[in-house]
């Protein structure tokens, strides 16, 4: 497998396995800050999500998930100290219906990856933040990651029933003082934490949290080269707000897989 670089020097031949180690995106953040990035594949319309008629939740389609987009997926999951999501993932990993447990893998094709974050230092999966108002997580779908630290961010004044059903099963509930959760005071928790690298893995309302406030610094965008059209449908963000102005990082050309792999910086608004 592999992909030719158009930016920002011009490459052929390049292994797609191991592109994105090299990024040591775990070692960006200064002392007492965190790095936060997201990551999208979308279709050439810019469609991430359409709607299941029967489960009534937004999932990827089928017909741009792919298992080279998903390597490089693995791969920014194992930069990460912790991965930041939602609520709908965990309602999709109890309907059977989400596209695979939390990365990292335990897939022979992703060993590589478990012993990279050894030699990094870092633990053997990353942590979880679930940034949730209405605690609509399945508790069945919770337990079947033992193997990391959960956490779940949530509004003040959260049904404390909900709470300690969460609690119980050994998940670290944390109400911001806010009626939503800000994504100035997300960034604040991760940094008290000590976490120095997040990956972002929810839809587009939480990235448009992280954008509006400021705090996301990097963006991975995949996109495939097919039109899906639909009309029920979800983009990488929606919801007014200010523009925001990238740059692009790097930009590789995947002729097999019929897509790009493209890596902007999130320029901070003057």
């Amino acid at each position: 497998m592999h992909v030719q670089s158009l930016f920002p020097k011009h490459q052929t031949n390049i292994p797609l396995k191991q592109l994105y180690l090299p990024l040591c995106l775990h070692q960006e953040a200064k002392a007492g800050d965190v790095l936060i990035y997201s990551n999208y594949i979308a279709s050439l319309d810019g469609r991430i999500a359409l709607r299941d008629g029967q489960t009534n939740e937004f999932s990827v389609p089928a017909s741009i998930g792919n298992k080279r987009d998903w390597r490089l997926y693995q791969e920014l999951a194992a930069q990460a100290d912790v991965m930041i999501t939602s609520a709908r993932y965990f309602r999709q990993l109890d309907q059977g219906c989400a596209q695979d447990l939390l990365p990292v893998g335990q897939e022979p094709d992703y060993a590589d990856l478990a012993v990279w974050r050894a030699e990094e230092g870092l633990k053997l999966q990353p942590d979880i933040v679930i940034v949730s108002a209405s605690l609509d997580i399945p508790l069945a779908a919770i337990q079947s990651l033992q193997d990391r630290r959960i956490w779940v961010l949530t509004v003040q004044g959260a049904d404390a029933t909900r709470c300690k059903q969460l609690e119980d099963v050994g998940v670290s509930v944390v109400q911001l003082s806010a009626v939503k959760v800000q994504g100035k005071a997300l960034r604040d928790f991760l940094i008290e934490q000590g976490y120095r690298s997040a990956y972002m893995i929810a839809g587009p309302a939480i990235h448009h949290t992280l954008l509006a406030d400021g705090v996301l610094n990097r963006l991975f965008l995949t996109t495939h080269f097919s039109l899906l059209g639909q009309n029920d449908f979800h983009t990488i963000l929606q919801g007014d707000m200010a523009p925001v102005m990238t740059e692009l990082r790097s930009l590789y050309l995947d002729n097999n897989g019929k897509q790009m792999f493209a890596q902007y910086d999130i320029k901070e608004n003057k």
